[in-house]
């Protein structure tokens, strides 16, 4: 459970995309990386207390429903629109993974298609998740090790280098300071960086809906979240404040910082090297996006939300419809990404990131509601508790609405967040059309239910 969560929120983002933050926001990049990565550690703190408090298939899509269980049509709502966000971020993830890794396997094979490779990618990683839950868990485990082996690599030469304890290097951070300042463009930017650093971040979740297929989900749950909220600041910040030591902010080698660090270092074969640590990272996250779309998707089938025919499962418990059904999304989108990249692909691309960041909103929100109704009806369920509650997760829900309200402020923000505003009024139609043929399930208690919290 802990490599799957690792795995999840180390993905190409960090290899690549951390460039473009450094890029704007210069050697504060850092802050930029820590403001954020704070955000989604208390996030996933929420999630380790209801996780492990209500250990579900639906994660956090059943708490969403269940914190308004006062109030049952905005609970309804609630799930409704967290489930579906939540899957449509990771179709999407699925469809830029495959053409991300299209990319990265052209550069060994020039002569093929990248299109084809996109197709053999999906085609094979769906094949994967369709055998059974184990074959993910194995598959996520292997490419969620390499990733943080290569990290934990780079971690540990670069800190030699910096520190002078490389062959031929001498103690040198002046790249922090030398050319502009620590913050070059001013302190606005770091928050603009925060803004941009946030799709890093996503997928730690996933492990709160991997824990509910195994045989002690408690236990994983409180491991895996617990463990992943100081790696991931280590392996984040940390790397992040490796890389403007070695490389200068305003270089062109930025565009790919951690090759350019190698470079720096004298490594040999680093570009080599590293497209083969992003292509595993994008691998890892098509992996992981074909798992959580389709378990949420089973998750919606069980309230009315979905279909009920994609609720079907193979001798192996593999929702094996709900599974096709995001592999069918993410090949049209694929299709997309070559028939229409700057219309249609382009709408999917910029709207995905806002649409996760309302998800973490609505998780923080039934935290905050669920954590008092436990109080009250099952105290001894609280076996992993929100630190500071509720004043820290009314900071996240802050500082996430400050990242939304921001993104209005940014020019390069701006579309995403109309797009992402779009996709949410997409949803609200859908639910408005759902509500036509809504049955009211009878409610129980908190007290009454058991370890399921589907069974709410």
């Amino acid at each position: 459970m802990t490599m799957i969560a690792l795995g999840g929120v180390i993905g190409a983002g960090l290899f690549v995309g951390s460039g473009v933050v450094i890029k704007a926001t210069g050697p504060a990049a850092i802050l930029s990386f820590l403001l954020t990565g704070l955000l989604v550690v208390l996030v996933m703190r929420m999630l380790g207390e209801m996780a492990v408090a209500l250990p579900s298939g639906g994660s956090f899509y059943e708490y969403a429903r269940e914190a308004w269980h006062d109030r049952p049509a905005v609970g309804e709502l609630a799930g409704f629109l967290t489930g579906w966000m939540y899957w449509y971020f990771w179709v999407i993830v699925v469809a830029l993974e495959a053409v991300a890794g299209a990319n990265l396997v052209h550069y060994w094979l020039p002569d093929m298609p990248t299109w084809i490779i996109s197709l053999t990618l999906l085609v094979t990683l769906t094949l994967t998740n369709l055998i059974s839950v184990k074959s993910f868990g194995e598959f996520e485990f292997w490419f969620s090790s390499i990733k943080v082996g290569a990290i934990v690599v780079f971690l540990f030469l670069a800190s030699l280098y910096v520190f002078g304890m490389w062959p031929g290097a001498s103690f040198n951070v002046s790249n922090l300071t030398a050319h502009g300042g620590f913050a070059p463009h001013g302190w606005v930017p770091v928050l603009t960086g925060a803004v941009a650093a946030t799709g890093f971040y996503f997928g730690a979740e996933i492990v709160t809906i991997a824990a509910a297929e195994t045989a002690e989900p408690q236990k994983a749950i409180a491991k895996a979240t617990s463990s992943v909220i100081t790696r991931v600041l280590v392996f984040y910040v940390g790397s992040v404040l490796l890389v403007v030591c070695l490389v200068p902010w305003n270089s062109p080698g930025i565009a790919t910082p951690y090759v350019s660090a190698l470079n720096a270092m004298g490594i040999p074969a680093a570009a080599q090297i590293m497209n083969a640590v992003v292509l595993t990272a994008v691998l890892s996250a098509l992996n992981s996006g074909l798992y959580a779309s389709s378990r949420m998707l089973f998750a919606l089938t069980k309230r009315g939300d979905a279909p009920k025919s994609l609720a079907k499962l193979t001798r192996n418990g593999v929702p094996v419809r709900a599974i096709l059904f995001a592999t069918l999304f993410g090949y049209a989108a694929v299709v997309m990404s070559y028939v229409s990249p700057d219309t249609v692909f382009a709408f999917l691309v910029d709207s995905y990131g806002t649409v996760a960041i309302f998800v973490y909103i609505l998780i923080a929100i039934s935290q905050l509601r669920l954590r008092a109704r436990l109080e009250r009806e099952a105290p001894e369920r609280l076996r992993v508790k929100m630190w500071a509650y509720p004043y820290l997760t009314y900071l996240a829900i802050a500082g996430m609405i400050g990242i939304v309200v921001a993104m209005a402020f940014i020019p390069d923000q701006r579309t995403p967040l109309l797009l992402g505003v779009a996709s949410l009024g997409i949803l609200l139609v859908g639910y408005v059309v759902r509500q036509i043929c809504r049955r009211n399930a009878p409610a129980i208690t908190l007290a009454e239910a058991s370890t399921d919290c589907t069974k709410l």
